[in-house]
């Protein structure tokens, strides 16, 4: 029988008080809490849980990151497998799911409901209603992730509402991803009991969908960074929100996670009891986690940090398990076999010309920090008849081949990445993972789509010879090696973008965000531009 103290300032969230105390853990549980004389500096807070995330935008093996994690306090995470799930099919969410399962780390993975996200791209594999209905059956599923296909939804599409059945008939959650719905077709979408959603970006949205049942994620990732914004929420509908990173690269990771958020809501003047109850008991309610609130019987899942305002992480418990101790992890590392799904042939400059047709064009507007896109209608740069990258108007070419199968490329144009020279290409373009490329000549952009090719999946920076890539042979999604070692290669390709002249936050994961069909406004798959306000393909010209 495993028993031990643990002693510190207990933050009880739920009497909303902080007392010196010592935690008596039996094996797993929490068995005894004493109120102690002594005075002590550290302090004892609930385990944090990352209510929304695609542990694959991490870059890392589920075991891989949540040694990560635990240096930050995140004992568990709500985890969608979508991406793999696009590559891999059903099989790659059972991959996340038996990884997972070699750590203490908790992992609750829900089944992807969008696969593909759209009909209008090629993606890996697909999840049809009734692999959904097997996948709900499954004790190691807890939630039907995210439903962004809103308008199956609105328009009753027969095989998007079995699925949301099939999650009903079982009694689990369902995710949504809804962005900037409203009106008539948001109640029709709440009625279908999905009860989340991490797309907001105006408080406005946010009550809107609260009204209609619908809880929050306040989501602050790589890309999409909606803290400020949604901010007021934590005074407001305190017990309506989550926080979430959705999609967080290994450099980020490596350097803070939910506690980073915590961190800078309490010192923006919110609540701390209310902070640490959307880092913890709400989701634990909402999704009937088994973690921990350091009460009597509760699973032992709890951190010890050194102050209640930059919430520095000294040691990490889960189930009672001393899993982060000083700077010491010490869940021992898995070694994993890769899978993967990649078959396409290197292509040649001829493949991405843009023959001119016409007077203008429509460009996609990147946004930095936004994975919603604008588009402009532009009088492009023509060279010998062809339309090529002007650096001086920051037009940049940008394309997508389809990794699955060998097709004809797909090339449209972007504006706001601001590369001056060379090309930045990868294997992660959500939702069906291409290959995607943008860059200012068409021999850069080559060379650097085809490492993507050689390498199996990763992302790569090219410039003439000089040539930076990571490679990700999991999935074309994931590196099997551990946090540090990809986060610093990460680093190394992120530089040399910025050394290119990218002035955006995180250039590869808004890359990635350019295939996203199923967010607004012009997007582009390996089928075409797509216009996401009338779904429905559109000509890069402009008559």
């Amino acid at each position: 029988m495993k028993e031990f103290f643990v002693s510190g300032k207990l933050v009880d969230i739920l009497a909303r008080r902080i007392y010196n105390a010592s935690i008596k853990v039996e094996n797993s549980r929490i068995v005894d809490i004493q109120e102690s004389e002594k005075n002590y500096e550290n302090y004892i807070i609930p385990g944090l849980v990352d209510a929304h995330v695609h542990i694959e935008s991490s870059m890392l093996i589920p075991t891989s990151f949540a040694r990560a994690a635990v240096k930050n306090g995140t004992v568990a995470t709500v985890s969608d497998p979508h991406e793999i799930a696009n590559v891999m099919g059903v099989s790659g969410v059972h991959y996340m799911i038996e990884n997972g399962k070699k750590s203490p780390f908790k992992f609750y993975f829900g089944a992807p409901s969008c696969v593909p996200a759209t009909p209008f791209e090629t993606s890996g594999a697909s999840i049809n209603a009734e692999e959904i209905k097997s996948l709900m059956a499954n004790k190691d599923i807890y939630y039907l992730a995210e439903m962004m296909n809103f308008p199956g939804v609105i328009y009753d599409d027969e095989e998007v509402l079995k699925k949301i059945k099939y999650a009903h008939d079982v009694n689990k959650p369902i995710d949504g991803h809804a962005p900037g719905l409203s009106g008539e077709s948001l109640e029709k979408y709440a009625a279908q009991n999905i009860t989340t959603d991490h797309e907001c970006t105006t408080v406005e949205e946010a009550i809107n969908k609260i009204e209609k049942g619908i809880k929050i994620q306040i989501r602050e990732g790589s890309a999409a960074k909606d803290f400020e914004n949604l901010f007021p929420l934590l005074d407001s509908h305190p017990d309506k929100v989550m926080f979430c990173t959705d999609d967080c690269h290994p450099d980020d990771l490596v350097q803070g996670h939910i506690n980073k958020i915590i961190s800078r809501a309490v010192k923006k003047g919110a609540d701390l009891f209310d902070v640490l109850a959307v880092a913890t008991k709400n989701p634990k309610e909402h999704y009937n986690l088994n973690t921990g609130l350091l009460q009597l019987g509760d699973a032992a899942d709890f951190i010890v940090v050194d102050n209640l305002e930059d919430f520095n992480v000294i040691q990490t418990y889960i189930e009672g398990e001393l899993v982060f101790d000083n700077g010491n992890i010490l869940l021992k590392r898995i070694e994993e076999i890769p899978i993967n799904n990649f078959n396409c042939s290197p292509i040649k400059v001829s493949d991405i010309e843009v023959k001119s047709k016409g007077e203008t064009i429509q460009v996609i507007v990147a946004k930095d920090g936004d994975l919603l896109t604008g588009k402009e209608v532009i009088h492009p740069s023509v060279e010998n008849g062809k339309i090529i990258s002007d650096l001086s108007k920051d037009i940049l070419k940008i394309t997508v081949v389809n990794r699955y199968q060998d097709t004809k490329p797909q090339v449209g144009f972007v504006k706001n990445f601001n590369l001056k020279q060379g090309a930045i290409a990868g294997s992660i373009a959500h939702d069906s993972h291409n290959i995607i490329g943008i860059g200012t000549n068409d021999e850069d952009m080559v060379k650097a789509i085809n490492q993507v090719i050689e390498n199996k999946g990763g992302i790569v920076a090219v410039n003439g010879t000089d040539i930076k890539s990571l490679k990700l042979n999991v999935a074309g999604l994931m590196s099997i090696e551990e946090a540090e070692e990809v986060a610093r290669k990460y680093q190394e390709v992120h530089d040399m973008a910025k050394r290119l002249g990218s002035d955006l936050t995180a250039p590869f994961m808004t890359m990635a965000f350019m295939a996203l069909l199923v967010i607004p406004d012009l997007k582009i798959g390996d089928k075409g531009l797509f216009d996401v306000s009338k779904f429905e393909f559109t000509s890069l010209f402009v008559e």
